[in-house]
């Protein structure tokens, strides 16, 4: 499975691809989609969109995840946020791709088993759970590949958990369907 995650912004949205094969994970690429605050917001938002639009035709992620915006006390940067998540979004349905939210804190917790993890420790683990060389350089770079991360361990335990589900005594599909007649 190929995962981009994406740590949204309007001044830097952080971009990372992991390829999640069973239990091992890999790094395919990182980086950053930049605007700049001279430029309107509709222009940085267009920039943002035909970016990531160039990312999922080029890696042809299986799903995208997204991390979901943290409120904080400036409202102004959370509504420009917001805009950067709707156009990522848009992009993702554009390609066919489903997207899925993760917030900071099921990150941290997927990342570190501690959902109260610092930045430092969530990067420090994604270098490790990607064995990576260092921690990449852009901190919106290594957040989006936790995300990635995340998504790559919840589909995992999904795809666990309809095993286990399947393969428990009494379970019974549906030989047209396959779903699960309880």
């Amino acid at each position: 499975m190929i995962i981009l995650g994406i740590d949204p912004g309007t001044a830097s949205t952080g971009w990372g691809v992991v390829r999640a094969d069973g239990n091992r994970l890999s790094s395919l690429g990182h980086g950053c989609i930049v605007t700049t605050a001279r430029d309107a917001t509709a222009a940085r938002l267009c920039r943002i969109h035909e970016e990531l639009g160039s990312l999922l035709r080029r890696f042809r992620p299986d799903a995208m995840a997204v991390e979901e915006l943290f409120v904080n006390v400036n409202v102004k940067t959370a509504l420009t946020v917001g805009h950067a998540r709707g156009v990522i979004m848009l992009a993702a349905a554009e390609h066919g791709v489903d997207c899925v939210d993760y917030s900071p804190l099921s990150i941290k917790q997927a990342v570190t088993g501690y959902g109260r993890a610092s930045k430092m420790q969530v990067q420090e683990m994604t270098k490790v759970l990607l064995a990576l060389d260092r921690i990449p350089h852009s901190d919106h770079a290594a957040d989006a590949l936790a995300v990635a991360i995340t998504h790559a361990h919840v589909a995992r335990s999904g795809i666990a958990r309809a095993a286990a589900a399947a393969a428990s005594p009494g379970a019974r599909t549906s030989r047209r369907t396959g779903r699960d007649r309880r």
